[in-house]
């Protein structure tokens, strides 16, 4: 008589076990989604590689007073622009003057002093010379010298399309490496680099020096090289023809 009741009980109950598996379930399911589905590169050499581009190295010379001399720090930037020019530079070598300062002249006179110093560094070639539109006059205006450089660049870099802390990405609780990791130590290490190209080939090597090579071979086969502690002994071969 009380058969019916007790069945109809664990129906019910299997069907609400039933009912909270489904979301569960589902949960389950867009997870292993997510994490099949995502092609971000773990490693961040290859997130945020160092590629060689084509960039330009510049230096701002401040037009000083109404003659346009160079001052003392200003001298020493123009030679070691032009010494970085020597050894990597491509092309000319541009300057643009400012125009609507009212020191137009103190401006050309700053660029007579920048070509006075290239000339003295042996930059053969011209300059490129151009003007630029000041916005604000009471504002210092330099003449802007620049050339076109090989060097390392970082793409892909500095970029937050998620926050890390608001848990909308499935990346964020799997342990992955965020989308930003190893961007700041790829851009240091790209500022660091002398000379983009060692990244791709190494350098050739330089002749040795003959005098200093036979010196150490020389100190090494008489006991003198203070680098080594090894003790010559001279011994016969054999005995033979020593009676």
């Amino acid at each position: 008589m009380w058969t019916k009741p007790v069945q109809h009980t664990r129906t019910l109950r299997l069907l609400a076990l039933m009912a909270f598996a489904l979301p569960l379930a589902a949960c389950g399911g867009n997870v292993d989604r997510s994490m099949a589905t995502a092609t971000m590169p773990e490693d961040y050499h290859q997130r945020h590689p160092v590629a060689l581009a084509t960039g330009m190295e510049k230096l701002d010379v401040f037009v000083v007073g109404y003659d346009g001399r160079l001052d003392r720090r200003q001298l020493r930037d123009v030679r070691d622009f032009a010494d970085s020019y020597k050894r990597h530079g491509q092309g000319k070598i541009t300057a643009m003057v400012p125009s609507g300062t009212g020191m137009e002249h103190s401006a050309a006179q700053t660029l007579d002093a920048v070509r006075h110093v290239l000339a003295g560094s042996h930059i053969a070639g011209s300059i490129s010379v151009g003007t630029y539109q000041v916005a604000n006059p009471r504002l210092a205006a330099p003449v802007q010298l620049s050339f076109p450089v090989m060097e390392a660049q970082v793409h892909n870099c500095g970029e937050w399309p998620e926050d890390l802390a608001s848990g909308s990405s499935a990346d964020t609780f799997s342990n992955k490496s965020y989308y930003n990791m190893g961007c700041a130590t790829q851009k240091t290490f790209a500022a660091q680099i002398d000379d983009p190209r060692d990244l791709v080939r190494p350098r050739s090597e330089d002749p040795s020096d003959v005098s200093m090579r036979t010196r150490a071979i020389g100190n090494i086969r008489t006991a003198t090289d203070p680098g080594t502690s090894w003790t010559v002994h001279n011994t016969a071969i054999s005995s033979v023809g020593s009676n």
